[in-house]
């Protein structure tokens, strides 16, 4: 089995444990495993096509809001639900531990840099989530306004 799909499995699978944690069950359970399908998916391509984490982070969360933003208006569901299952698989444990160690080996240096680039990966998926969800409210008001000026066209 290619690393990749086992990978992408195990962020499947972390995040539908998580989303059960959660009490997230049935069609909204299947949405959350779809999603953190997605974001390990996209996180192994983009990661391939930017060579940047950082930046693969930042798109990643964005793709994986737009998809949490619409999942969530199909399913009637708070946005949040699908997010925090989909973006499990991109917490950056490795790099958060990384700065721990050399924290407690008392390295400053490599601490220093450890904890700029864990923050640099946190910022990145943050701003992903904020940007994305911000365009997706520009965008459902918008179409809101144009429905409501169709309906009142018609009348």
């Amino acid at each position: 089995m290619p690393f990749g799909l086992i990978q992408v499995l195990s962020g499947t699978v972390g995040s539908i444990c998580f989303a059960m944690l959660f009490n997230i069950r049935g069609r909204r359970l299947a949405v959350s495993a779809v999603g953190g399908f997605l974001s390990w998916s996209f996180y192994l391509l983009f990661e391939l096509l930017t060579k940047n984490e950082v930046l693969s982070y930042f798109i990643v969360a964005a793709l994986i809001t737009a998809y949490a933003e619409c999942m969530a208006r199909v399913v009637k569901t708070p946005t949040t639900t699908f997010i925090m299952a989909a973006l499990i698989p991109l917490i950056p444990g490795a790099s958060l531990y990384y700065t721990m160690t050399s924290a407690f080996s008392g390295d400053l240096t490599l601490f220093g840099n450890k904890a700029v680039y864990t923050l640099e990966l946190a910022a990145a998926l943050a701003l992903g989530v904020i940007t994305a969800s911000a365009v997706a409210k520009g965008i459902f008001a918008g179409i809101k306004r144009w429905r409501s000026r169709l309906t009142n066209n018609e009348q």
